[in-house]
């Protein structure tokens, strides 16, 4: 095995601390008028998302200097743990229900989101599992279904709560790491087609999914309904052009664009630094999935490519989604902007995971 470096791969790592910083600021900017009206006290997101970014940093820290090899043997029973909460949340009295869905765990206004930590759970158990049976992989029956069957089930039990946004991140990061583990494209496509059907009849059963495509294909049809958020966040990032309205300057976070300080952030961020403000965003997480990659090709073992897969696609496509729906490019799915929005659950579970990344590029040949 490859001698560890004295030090992680510094261009990640300043990349992350870059855009966590931001984050900070548009948290507080984001919610400063929300959080006086709510609570009289417009430090009050700004505060826990310093909170949850000491924590999260604490556990960047620890994962980063834990040999990410460790992560083999535990990752059985963090999937399994990951499931037990999945079900536990489901049971009313039990699950806290926020926004809509039955997501959460804890007490008040503090608690866990289990379908966050299932994210990285999967993506260590496939890492694990593929490793173990690269042999089979490209056998559909021996090979790809048993991992499908995992993610199929907890995929399923995130849609009970539902919460669609972060189970579409699970399965589009750990459907990357099963195609680099060399599942056969003919597998996949085939069940492609079957997953379209079956979220067309997700869609078809529940009302209020079928309204949000159609507003998101026509906003103005709906636009006090379905419509009203994405509009919203139309006219916060248009007036922002090239150089924005200035920090601290949005008209959108005056009650008009909801969850300014979470999943429509991005909005503020344009809103308030324009396009050169989102695109300096933008080409901070392209940095992070470029060493991201770098770092899946480096590892010195199967296990630890696999690994970097998995968390740089979580990464990545949960970029992709928040700022595909905040610009109209698709439905709105209720995700967070990864170490930008406020959130305890996403951030600690995000810095945890790019912690890991940071170990394997330590070990890179």
């Amino acid at each position: 095995m490859a001698k560890a470096r004295s030090a992680p791969d510094i261009w990640l790592l300043a990349a992350i601390g870059i855009i966590l910083s931001i984050g900070i600021v548009m948290v507080y900017s984001a919610s400063a008028v929300l959080a006086f009206h709510e609570y009289g006290d417009r430090f009050y997101y700004v505060k826990r998302q310093l909170l949850f970014a000491g924590l999260g940093v604490g556990a960047l820290l620890f994962t980063m200097n834990i040999h990410y090899s460790n992560w083999k043997k535990w990752a059985p029973a963090a999937l399994i743990i990951c499931f037990g909460l999945l079900v536990i949340v489901l049971i009313p009295g039990v699950g806290v229900v926020r926004g809509g869905a039955r997501s959460w765990l804890g007490i008040s206004s503090f608690g866990i989101q289990p379908s966050e930590f299932m994210k990285l759970a999967m993506i260590l158990f496939l890492a694990k599992w593929l490793t173990d049976k690269q042999g089979t992989i490209t056998q559909f029956t021996a090979g790809l279904l048993p991992p499908l069957g995992f993610l199929g089930l907890a995929f399923g039990l995130i849609m009970l709560q539902p919460d669609l946004g972060t189970g579409a991140v699970m399965v589009g990061a750990s459907v990357l790491l099963i195609y680099t583990a060399g599942a056969r494209l003919a597998h996949l496509g085939a069940l492609a087609g079957a997953g379209v059907l079956g979220m067309v009849g997700l869609i078809l059963a529940a009302p209020y999914r079928l309204k949000r495509i159609t507003s998101f294909l026509d906003p103005w049809s709906d636009p006090l309904g379905g419509g009203y958020q994405i509009i919203q966040s139309l006219f916060a990032i248009g007036p922002g052009g090239l150089v924005g309205l200035g920090l601290g300057m949005s008209r959108q976070k005056f009650s008009y664009l909801p969850e300014p300080q979470t999943d429509f952030i991005f909005s503020i961020l344009a809103e308030e630094l324009g396009f050169i403000g989102g695109a300096l965003v933008i080409l901070l997480f392209l940095v992070v999935i470029w060493r991201g990659i770098r770092v899946a090709i480096a590892a010195p073992d199967t296990f630890g490519s696999l690994l970097a897969v998995g968390i740089t696609g979580i990464i990545g496509v949960q970029v992709l989604i928040n700022i595909g729906v905040v610009i109209g490019l698709m439905p709105v799915t209720g995700i967070t902007l990864p170490l930008v929005s406020h959130g305890g659950s996403s951030l600690t579970l995000l810095l945890t995971a790019l912690g890991i990344l940071l170990n394997i590029s330590r070990y890179a040949r």
